[in-house]
């Protein structure tokens, strides 16, 4: 259901994803260095991820249909704020430090990651209902081979990119269609991307920090 617009600064909508859905894995690449600017991002205070509950109950919902079949999910990336993403931007445009493009961006330039889609001047992930991740093997403990990883920024990162062995896509299908089945959108240019389809707030990109003491709970 949509909400009437809100203040960009409240969070009363969002939830803390690890407590909600409780057998997520987290691994909140912005608030590290491991990630495409080799730094931590703006906006990043602990690395938790949060998301708006309309967004958390779906994604719940996914977690247990996949852990029937053996899987947990891993978070790379859920809600983000307005000034992270105006970091990235930016980054993108004024920032010559190329340390982290051979590990996410070795065959682009960094304005092609704009171009390309890969990079925007505003993010759904802002608007709190769109979500980053992955399949772990609960009987390895390991992130189930996609092909490509988190934040690669090329064609071989596309959902329905063929060059990929046929385990691994269909590794990326079993984690679609199942996010497709509890109401999540991906999009065509990174397999770990999705968005509640019907998002509560889609026209307000919240800028509060991540950090679960900015929870009202």
């Amino acid at each position: 259901m949509r909400r009437l617009p809100a203040d960009p600064m409240d969070s009363s909508d969002f939830v803390l994803l690890g407590d909600y859905v409780p057998d997520i894995v987290q691994e909140i690449r912005y608030y590290s260095s491991y990630n495409f600017v080799g730094e931590r991002v703006d906006g990043y205070e602990e690395p938790v991820a949060l998301l708006t509950m309309e967004a958390a109950r779906a994604l719940k919902s996914v977690s247990k249909e996949l852990n029937v079949q053996g899987y947990r999910l891993k978070i790379f990336d859920a809600y983000r704020p307005a000034r992270a993403v105006k970091h990235f931007v930016l980054w993108g445009i004024e920032d010559l430090d190329l340390r982290m493009k051979p590990f996410f961006y070795p065959a682009l330039e960094k304005q092609e990651l704009f171009a390309k889609g890969y990079i925007a001047s505003q993010s759904g992930h802002s608007r709190g209902s769109t979500v980053d991740l992955t399949l772990l093997d609960m009987r390895t403990g390991k992130e189930v081979d996609m092909g490509s990883p988190f934040d690669l920024f090329s064609e071989v990162s596309h959902p329905d990119y063929r060059g990929v062995s046929a385990e691994q896509y269909q590794n990326r299908m079993l984690l679609q269609k199942a996010m497709l089945r509890n109401g999540f959108l991906p999009i065509d240019c990174e397999w770990w991307h999705f968005t509640l389809k019907d998002e509560p707030y889609p026209e307000i990109y919240f800028d509060f920090p991540v950090s679960a003491s900015c929870l009202k709970r």
